[in-house]
């Protein structure tokens, strides 16, 4: 089965495992080890099928015991039963949840085990397990300050679930993430820092200097440095800073030529090629010595560079002049200069290097280069004013600033004396120029599986999801409260990090005994290992990120009465009540997109909290609780909706 569907496409997995249900054999596997575990890590085998495979959970602390609060490595190994070899790219899903002793005894644990998977496939906010190893999150970077988290496969009443917000220091121009998604790099301009972000926690880590105006930010390819590009207004500032991303520590601001700039790098990470917009040059620099290594004249008005590693080669796109320079890396000379038409922009290349895509916003039109021979093959019309590229395996996907549809090249259909297939979709009502500023930040976001993408239309302030293959997109995610204008795809799903290796890291939860459920479609096998959390004795007693349980006497109100919002902070195993807090707010809005408001609560005893709402339009209107004394991680943890109606309400 297709693994995007498989997450994407609910009611079809649905529909598919309750197949699989229906018709699972009834002869019982054969485990070498199914419950009893050695001290240090779970290590259990599942034979069936002709299929082995092999359960491994290990901590990442020193002792080798799996201990609530601490990190560990979930790893699945599997192989042909006859032969040994591994069996890769089969893509299995797996979920963490407390065990059931009540439900596996009534039905057989093998049965209860099918069951349970059943109910996750659904997705189902109110029946989640506790850890989906086969997630994916999408981080929507916002016009304030802050970047919203949502979850894409849970929906509360047909509105998506913002899992949280994270808050930084000014608003975002540009992110980028390593291949392993556990960080994202956020430029602040305003700040003159870039945000650290971490994305498996979902906080802010810290904020780094960033040199003057940090604008553009790209990671080399093998993830050691950062590269911010600095848009200031003096020559001398004006350039690029580099960051070790292990110390998150500056290392070396490079004065490289005035304007915005742009940064591509060699497949090697040798050398970093940047653009410099207003003196007409591209900077070639050394990246083990941090110094510039040439300076070449591309043209008037460079304004994109991209590498191919196929033919080793920065192509730089000008816009006045139009024309592409093609620099080769070893010799970083001149190649070619490939003339096409006045309003060449953004240019990115096909995942293998082939074809480079470079958007014309003047002509609504792109030019496609073939790498082979550096030469012009195509130019094709596409959405109008197109401005942002990116790429799936089987399609470039061209977002426009003055049409709401995306337009859609198939990257099989090129090549010189053929004739390419376009095709489009609509993503939202409005073209994306009516939102106004827009970052450097791609709206289009490619899906892990590398077939579909999400779009952010920040006018209707909503991420649409499209799959290769549909003539509409499936579904949208509106932004509650914020103002949408970027999306990242942040994966947490198992990877293959060997053959026939699945991992995922993750952190334990609290200490008990937990299924750890297994499915694979080919065969088809459904199996629940097992494994035991142990207590920490260092974590806090009642330690844990305070929550919120809203007490409303009723989710609608009629337009224009009074509203009181009451709820209670708790903390804890114990829900151990937190009173006293000075800082509570309610923060609340009309849906899809209103303007947020903010009220102080007052703290009545008990824990309780109250705070007088003006919900004076009719609709859906979202409460959130917000307070900084009780961390990052408390805000929109949880939320409440109202809805006023025009009547009187009994």
């Amino acid at each position: 089965m297709n693994r995007t569907i498989k997450i994407a496409s609910v009611a079809l997995i649905v529909g598919v495992a309750l197949i699989w249900l229906g018709v699972w054999r009834t002869s019982p596997p054969t485990l070498l080890s199914e419950i009893a575990l050695p001290d240090t890590w779970s290590d259990q085998t599942l034979e069936r099928d002709g299929v082995s495979v092999a359960l491994e959970v290990r901590p990442l602390t020193a002792g080798g015991v799996l201990r609530e609060g601490e990190f560990a490595d979930v790893r699945f190994k599997v192989t042909d039963k006859a032969s040994g070899q591994p069996l890769a790219g089969i893509a299995p899903g797996a979920w963490i949840d407390p065990e059931t002793v009540a439900a596996d005894q009534a039905q057989g644990r093998e049965q209860s085990c099918k069951a349970r998977v059943g109910v996750f496939l659904k997705s189902s906010i109110g029946a989640r397990p506790l850890l989906d190893l086969n997630s994916y999150f999408l981080m929507v970077m916002n016009r304030d300050a802050s970047v919203s988290v949502v979850d894409p496969s849970v929906s509360v009443g047909g509105i998506t679930s913002t899992m949280t917000r994270i808050d930084i220091k000014q608003p975002p121009m540009d992110w980028v993430t390593p291949r392993d998604n556990k960080r994202v790099f956020v430029s602040m301009p305003s700040a003159g820092e870039v945000a650290v972000l971490d994305s498996e926690q979902f906080k802010l880590l810290d904020s780094v200097a960033a040199g003057s105006n940090p604008v553009r930010v790209a990671l080399q390819p093998d993830e050691r440095l950062l590269w911010v590009g600095n848009n200031a207004p003096s020559a001398e500032l004006s350039g690029v800073t580099v960051i070790d991303t292990a110390s998150l520590k500056p290392l070396k601001h490079l004065a490289t030529g005035s304007g915005h700039h742009e940064i591509a790098f060699s497949k090697d990470s040798r050398f970093a090629f940047v653009t410099n917009r207003d003196d007409g040059t591209l900077s070639i620099i050394d990246v083990a010595t941090l110094t510039i290594a040439k300076q070449l004249k591309t043209g008037s008005h460079p304004l994109s560079v991209v590498y191919s590693p196929l033919s080793g080669a920065a192509y730089v796109s000008d816009g006045k002049d139009g024309t592409v320079t093609v620099v080769d890396a070893v010799s970083q000379s001149v190649r070619r200069v490939i003339k096409t038409k006045q309003g060449l922009g953004p240019m990115g290349f096909s995942a293998d290097g082939r074809f480079g895509i470079v958007l014309n916003t003047l002509e609504n039109q792109v030019a496609v280069i073939d790498a082979a021979n550096d030469a012009l093959i195509h130019e094709l019309d596409v959405s109008a004013e197109p401005y942002q590229v990116v790429f799936t395996k089987a399609y470039a996907y061209v977002r426009g600033l003055a049409s709401a549809k995306v337009t859609m090249i198939n990257l099989a259909s090129l090549g010189e004396g053929r004739k390419p297939i376009t095709q489009g979709f609509e993503a939202g009502p409005q073209p994306p120029r009516l939102a106004g500023d827009l970052p450097l930040a791609s709206s289009l976001a490619v899906s892990r599986d590398d077939n579909a993408v999400f779009v952010v239309n920040p006018v209707d302030n909503t991420t649409y999801f499209y799959a290769e293959g549909m003539n509409a997109p499936m579904s949208g995610y509106p932004n509650r409260g914020q103002v949408a204008r970027a999306a990242l795809v942040i994966d947490r799903s198992l990877r293959e990090v060997e053959p026939g290796v699945y991992s995922s890291r993750i952190k334990l939860p609290a200490a008990g005994r937990f299924d750890v459920a297994f499915l694979l479609n080919q065969p088809n096998i459904i199996h629940c290992f097992s494994a035991v959390v142990e207590t920490n004795s260092s974590l806090e007693p009642g330690a844990g990120v305070p929550k919120v349980e809203f007490l409303l006497d009723k989710s609608t109100a009629a337009l224009g009465s009074p509203y009181v919002v009451r709820f209670r902070i708790v903390q804890g195993k114990q829900k151990v009540h937190r009173s006293g807090v000075k800082d509570v707010q309610v923060r609340y809005f009309l849906a899809p997109s209103a303007r947020p408001r903010l009220v102080a609560a007052v703290d009545v005893g008990n824990g309780i909290y109250e705070a007088p709402v003006t919900l004076d339009q009719r609709g859906a209107w979202y409460l959130h609780v917000r307070a900084a004394s009780l961390g990052a991680n408390f805000d929109d943890q949880t939320f409440a909706s109202v809805r006023v109606t025009p009547g009187l309400v009994h």
